[in-house]
């Protein structure tokens, strides 16, 4: 099946805080997005979440990351926030409570197809005791932009 997804991350760059760092933050989460500085603001696109797919893999955070995916769905898409320091070590923490005070890593999925709730098993199926259930992708499926095979 052909996913079409349109995905805009953003994130504060605090003037106490290094450009780069943040930029790293981002690209450890979603290497394929292609950022771009804006007034104080990061501000990143990509059309895949694959890669983000394959890290919600590897810590085994489906379920929690499927459940966040749903609570915050709506017609056009769905959108999650991440932790800022977590993503500088490439790992997924979905912020929730009170705002971090340098601010969080916003991401706004917009799904043309098929449809949203298609989407959201693509990138975070339903699990069993942990696994994968009739997933969509296999994990680590994704086309590796650094592979020169391709």
């Amino acid at each position: 099946m052909i996913y079409s997804v349109d995905v805009r991350i953003e994130t504060p760059v605090h003037d106490t805080e290094v450009t780069d760092r943040v930029t790293d933050a981002v690209a450890n989460v979603f290497p394929d997005a292609e950022p771009v500085h804006e007034d104080g603001r990061l501000v990143s696109e990509t059309h895949s979440l694959d890669a983000f797919s394959d890290v919600l893999h590897e810590q085994e955070i489906l379920d929690t990351a499927r459940r966040v995916f749903l609570q915050n769905r709506t017609d056009e898409g769905f959108a999650f926030s991440l932790k800022k320091q977590a993503a500088l070590e490439g790992v997924v923490n979905f912020a929730v409570g009170e705002p971090d005070e340098l601010g969080e890593i916003d991401v706004e999925v917009r799904v043309r197809e098929p449809d949203v709730e298609s989407f959201i098993d693509y990138v975070a199926p339903e699990t069993d005791e942990g696994q994968p259930v009739d997933p969509v992708r296999e994990y680590g499926d994704r086309f590796d932009p650094e592979d020169e095979a391709h």
